[in-house]
């Protein structure tokens, strides 16, 4: 398949926006499936995983190849939900083009925004789709100047809808001045209605207007007042598409079976190719101020990046990757870059959500699966060991709620444990740690629907019935002040004693993490113990000073110390430098740190004033509040999450459950210092109950 007959697409929107039976259409459509898979009875392709179908939701991103007008199109199906945020991330970060969908009753919604965000950290070109335009108050212009207005998107009507709400009865192509009646099947090509001409010549010289902006020859028609060709105006729509200067918006019914047709046109027309997209821009392993390019083109050295782990009951690991640049070959030796290790693949498959073909070899702009990995995870690069490079990672976001979790015997603990190392693998913004002090397991991930997925997982694939407790906020520790620390380790046990001594600074580092500097001059400590030092306070910094929470954004200068020829040792200077760390720590005015949430809440006029003192009582801090249609408003603000559970039910009795909201992450911030002390008893006197 040339490369520019290649599309890799994402679909992604906001939950219940129709994501999911866009994808269904389009593999039905492109003859990948025989029948009509529908989420609502479970029978979906790309929502295979028990969970989705009993919720009706995606939770995974689903991968599948399919063909249309003698393209490929590897299509990506991505979750709406906000707690598995990450998966729509790692898909943004491997795709060339977007479907965003949107709902043609509900709009510009707040995970619409989030993804919008998230394409535009990516760069990825995109068109829009206005779904559900059968129902009730779906109003397509109102989608097309939401999307201008919420998402500055310089949205643009490609179509326009014969008919609204249940009158909805085909689709208008502006560009082709055709209009379009759909069956099951088939879309037929009819007369355009006579009272819609004047609408469709008004948004044909608007379309034709906006392009005239990007595109010279378009210009010079548009001045002279000269009808421009269907031809000149697709090709300068492509190429305002691919520079993200604007957005296609089509519109139809998925669940009708209307406008998919088109859409998969669209795609063809307006997404680009990796051709279109060029070269990848990578770092030198060795100088990371030194940058590499490799171009979509299998003369090139090989590189890829992994974006994803599924574990397969019947081929075991799978890791997908999207290639950039090269051939891969069964057998063939990789670099992992990331990991600075050597890797062979076993097999290469082209996924079909459930189903997967085997190949022999992929070139560059395929998403293939490989088998047999044993070091690669999530966001590594891989690349032809004589020309390393590292690409882009993936940003994955902190996770914000903790649940305690038990095995339902002593003898199942180990089973547990597997299972949970497997499905972090696969998910990394799921994450384990084994609690010192209480010696419980505690798993962390993105909000109370992921973890509650993750356990039903543990059950229904590993077989472990665990016992879970309440869900809690994952706090974090940082400190306020800087701080010169020493300490002297000395112990004499008979026989080898420890001996070690460290001098270091430590500092606030806001939004950089841990850093861990070297200025220890005339080898006051030798340079085979300075790792030693920075392990000891790694070890520290994940088990946590002041309540038990990882410690974040701190920066360690080590100063000086001292040592002793016999008695030190690694361990001893890991226990002194972990003892100086603590020590400053608790001199440096600690502070907890809590998950603030980014909240939109959407409601009626009428219940605006209770909604917002209740927002206030729950420390919520309202940012803005704007019209959102008419007779309702969207409020923005923040809430921590700890005030926050159990918002659900008390939104549905202040609104008689016609309000509704939605929350996702925005960062850690310091709890008040009132509550500060109330929280740390409250975590002490849990421990002393265990």
């Amino acid at each position: 398949m040339p490369l520019n007959k290649l599309r890799n697409i994402g679909i992604a929107a906001h939950i219940d926006a129709g994501k999911t039976t866009v994808s269904e259409r389009i593999l039905f459509y492109t003859g990948i499936n025989r029948k009509l898979g529908e989420v609502h009875d479970g029978q979906a392709t790309m929502d295979f995983m028990k969970q989705e179908q009993e919720r009706g939701i995606t939770i995974a991103s689903a991968a599948i190849t399919t063909f249309w007008k003698e393209h490929q199109i590897n299509l990506i199906d991505t979750p709406g939900h906000v707690d598995f945020t990450v998966e729509v991330e790692r898909s943004l970060r491997v795709i060339d083009g977007m479907i965003a969908v949107f709902c043609a009753v509900g709009g510009v919604q707040p995970q619409s925004e989030t993804v919008w965000h998230q394409a535009d950290r990516y760069k990825v070109p995109r068109i829009g789709y206005v779904n559900k335009l059968d129902r009730t108050g779906g109003d397509f212009m109102e989608v097309v100047a939401q999307m201008n207005t919420n998402l500055d998107a310089n949205a643009i009507a490609f179509q326009l809808p014969i008919g609204v709400e249940e009158d909805f009865q085909g689709i208008i192509d502006i560009i082709e001045r055709k209009a379009y009646a759909f069956t099951d099947h088939d879309r037929i090509e009819m007369a355009i209605p006579e009272e819609y001409l004047p609408r469709v010549d008004e948004a044909r010289s608007y379309l034709i207007e906006k392009l005239s902006d990007y595109n010279d020859e378009i210009m010079n028609l548009f001045l002279e007042d000269q009808d421009v060709s269907s031809e000149l105006i697709k090709k300068a729509a492509r190429e305002a598409t691919i520079k993200l200067l604007i957005t296609p918006v089509f519109c139809g019914s998925a669940y009708k079976n209307k406008g998919i047709q088109l859409l998969l046109d669209a795609v063809i027309d307006y997404l680009p190719s990796p051709v279109d997209k060029g070269a990848v821009v990578g770092t030198d392993i060795n100088d990371l101020e030194k940058s590499h390019i490799r171009c979509p083109s299998s003369k090139e050295p090989f590189s890829a990046l992994a974006f994803k782990l599924i574990t397969d009951p019947f081929v075991g690991q799978q890791t997908f990757v999207r290639i950039y640049s090269g051939k891969l070959t069964n057998g063939m030796p990789i670099l992992n870059s990331t990991k600075g290790k050597t890797e062979r693949i076993g097999r290469i498959m082209r996924i079909h959500a459930k189903d997967r073909e085997e190949i022999h070899e992929a070139g560059p702009g395929e998403i293939v699966a490989l088998i047999g990995m044993k070091i690669t995870k999530t966001g590594d690069t891989l690349c032809d060991p004589e020309h390393p490079i590292c690409l882009e990672n993936i940003t994955i976001p902190p996770a914000v709620i903790e649940l305690k979790i038990t095995p339902p015997t002593q003898k199942e603990q180990q089973k547990m444990g597997e299972a949970l190392r497997k499905l972090s693998n696969e998910d990394p913004s799921f994450t384990v740690r084994v609690d010192e002090e209480t010696n419980e397991t505690i798993i962390a991930g993105m909000g109370e629907l992921h973890l509650e997925i993750i356990v039903d997982r543990m059950k229904q694939e590993f077989g472990v019935d665990a016992v879970v407790g309440e869900p809690a906020v994952a706090f974090r520790e940082t400190l306020q002040d800087e701080v010169e620390c020493s300490y002297k380790h000395s112990k004499q046990t008979g026989g080898k004693g420890q001996f070690a001594h460290v001098v270091m600074r430590i500092e606030p580092n806001p939004g950089k993490g841990f850093e861990f500097i070297d200025k220890v001059k005339g080898g006051s400590i030798p340079a085979e113990y300075i790792p030693s030092v920075e392990k000891g306070i790694l070890k520290t910094l994940e088990l946590g000073i002041l309540a038990g929470s990882p410690v974040v954004d701190v920066k360690v200068v080590l100063l000086d110390g001292g040592f002793h020829p016999v008695d030190s040792s690694d361990f001893a200077f890991q226990t002194c430098a972990s003892i100086c760390f603590k020590q400053g720590f608790m001199k440096a005015r600690p502070v907890l740190l809590e998950p603030v949430m980014k909240i939109e809440v959407n409601t009626p006029d009428d219940y605006i004033g209770e909604i917002v003192g209740n927002l206030n009582r729950r420390r919520g801090k309202i940012e803005s509040m704007r019209r959102h249609r008419k007779g309702s408003q969207k409020i923005d603000g923040f809430v921590p999450l700890q005030e926050m559970f159990g918002y659900s039910t008390a939104l549905r009795n202040l609104s008689s459950g016609r309000a509704n909201y939605s929350i996702e992450f925005f960062q850690y911030m310091p709890v008040p210092p009132s509550m500060q002390v109330e929280q740390l008893e409250k975590i002490r006197k849990a421990k002393e109950n265990k």
